[in-house]
């Protein structure tokens, strides 16, 4: 496992907390992961290859939690991650990627979208670089990894504050 990042915080939105029927949006989520690099880190690359061996990316987000040994990370074998896969994109595109996934109908609480706006929206702002996990085929996807009907990964690269945060909003 990869020492160059160490692991800060997590923070879980669970849409299920903000509405009062489940079937609308009550099954997404956002999970957030922040790690410390050092300043003399390697280039964003390096960073994201760095991330890829850290334990806290071995996450299936199915209820499995971290397992530092897992080989599933979301609904791809671990194996078949590598940093190429990865887009640089701006931060509007992010912004409007997550909107279109969080609410197609315009209907969002004040409540989750003032802990959006905290969690997920101003981290995407204070930025260097965001990249975008791509669709990686189904030769990637695990055994039982169409659990989620979609899956949003972005990795926020903060060289000032020398954080990544890795960011995954889903729905199973």
């Amino acid at each position: 496992m990869d020492n160059r990042l160490a692991h800060e915080e997590s923070s879980f939105i669970n849409f299920r907390r903000y509405v009062p029927d489940p079937k609308e949006h009550g099954y997404r989520w956002v999970d957030i992961k922040q790690l410390r690099f050092p300043a003399e880190s390697v280039d964003d690359r390096g960073l994201l290859a760095s991330l890829i061996g850290h334990e806290q990316f071995r996450d299936d987000y199915a209820g499995g939690g971290v397992l530092p040994d897992g080989l599933r990370h979301g609904p791809y074998w671990l194996r078949s991650i590598t940093p190429d896969l990865y887009e640089f994109i701006s931060q509007e595109t992010a912004v409007q990627i997550l909107w279109e996934w969080v609410d197609p109908l315009g209907d969002v609480s004040t409540e989750l979208e003032a802990d959006l706006q905290r969690e997920v929206f101003a981290r995407l702002a204070a930025t260097d670089g965001i990249y975008y996990l791509r669709e990686l085929g189904d030769e990637a996807i695990h055994d039982w990894g169409r659990v989620h009907d979609y899956f949003h990964e972005f990795v926020v690269i903060d060289r000032s504050a020398g954080r990544t945060t890795l960011i995954v909003a889903a729905d199973d």
